[in-house]
């Protein structure tokens, strides 16, 4: 059996087109929700077009602070010393293989609990790597960890793929041709519907920040609103707002904000956000995510982080801030000059671990036959 263990919006997102693709060839898998993003993991699978979850965890509230995350893991934890208990209901009793993917506290928990439980384990987006232990954190510490324990590692290209030889990983390392956020992106562009906006006005510069880093950095995140503010004299700007970051920004910050004419909406489905994001003349942000969506669309973005763990657009259309002011200066006076075709590949990263997994499973099977 492969065990998918997930949780956040963008586990979700990355691996919505495997999900689909294994039901579309019918191979069997039971999906796990770590809980992590709990209020809102509904409506991304209804989004998604997914089904729900075999097994949900955690309880009803998403783990969007400190406190809540600490509660939510301890939980989870004491279920890592019942291993009988851990394989009959997270697991279903079933052996197999368990798909994680990328860096998030539900990436180390499905972890830890798949080989507690005897599984073997596969990593989704291995080898991304900052080479900073605390920046970000746990981020960093949680690849590393999460890279040792996999018996399969699906690097997204080769930069990865080599940084997992370099650590000498003991699984096996399977390069793909880029990362599956490429069919996330291609079926967003595909669906019909349009962004909102207003006729004859110009498409905004989108702008989101999430970061743990950033939100609890008071000079970071007024660097980044005292930017937005300038930037929103001459161009509209349209920051997507999750909840943490309302909750960070002040009632002085959002007041500013929305004098100088900045639209702060809350979080909108994928698909509409990816539309915007192609038509949006730069964008700014501190997300992994939306730095690879901006590479392969080649929209000219900002990056607010001091360092990133992807090579996506570096040195194109991506330029890396390191909160200098005089870098994000320099970048607005002429985003245009940093814009790209678009790249989307030909090929399917999801398709490419489906083929993977579907071998691993049928070699599994041809063992067991006496």
């Amino acid at each position: 059996m492969i065990h998918v263990f997930i949780g956040t919006q963008a586990e979700y997102l990355k691996m919505a087109p495997l999900l689909r693709r294994m039901d579309s060839a019918g191979l069997p898998y039971r999906l796990i929700d770590s809980g992590q993003h709990a209020d809102r993991s509904a409506s991304f699978r209804d989004e998604l077009g997914l089904r729900a979850p075999d097994y949900a965890m955690g309880g009803a509230r998403s783990v969007d602070s400190v406190p809540a995350a600490l509660w939510w893991a301890a939980g989870l934890g004491r279920m890592l010393a019942r291993r009988g208990r851990l394989d009959r209901t997270v697991f279903g009793g079933y052996p197999g293989i368990c798909v994680v993917h990328g860096d998030t506290p539900t990436t180390l928990l499905g972890a830890l609990m798949a080989k507690r439980a005897g599984l073997a384990l596969a990593h989704v987006e291995a080898g991304l790597r900052t080479h900073r232990w605390l920046h970000p954190f746990p981020e960093e510490i949680i690849r590393v960890a999460v890279d040792r324990l996999a018996d399969l590692l699906f690097a997204p290209d080769g930069t990865a793929a080599e940084e997992l030889c370099r650590r000498r990983v003991r699984g096996r390392i399977v390069t793909g041709s880029s990362n599956t956020v490429s069919d996330a992106l291609r079926a967003a562009l595909e669906e019909g519907a349009q962004p909102h906006g207003s006729p004859g006005r110009p498409p905004p510069v989108v702008v989101t920040m999430h970061r743990v880093e950033n939100l609890h950095r008071r000079r970071r995140r007024q660097a980044l609103v005292q930017v937005i503010t300038r930037l929103a004299r001459t161009t509209p700007v349209r920051w997507y707002v999750h909840e943490p970051t309302r909750r960070a920004l002040s009632s002085a910050d959002r007041a500013g904000l929305e004098a100088s004419g900045v639209e702060l909406v809350p979080m909108v489905a994928h698909a509409e956000f990816v539309r915007a994001l192609a038509q949006a003349p730069l964008a700014i942000t501190d997300g992994g995510s939306i730095q690879e969506e901006c590479a392969l669309l080649g929209v000219p973005v900002l990056l607010w982080r001091g360092r990133t763990d992807r090579a996506d657009g570096i040195g194109e259309n991506a330029v890396l801030s390191r909160y200098d002011p005089g870098v994000a200066e320099a970048f607005l006076a002429d985003p245009e000059r940093f814009r790209r075709a678009r790249r989307l590949p030909q090929s399917s990263p999801s398709q490419e671990v489906l083929e993977v997994l579907a071998d691993w499973i049928n070699g599994r099977r041809r063992t067991e036959i006496p």
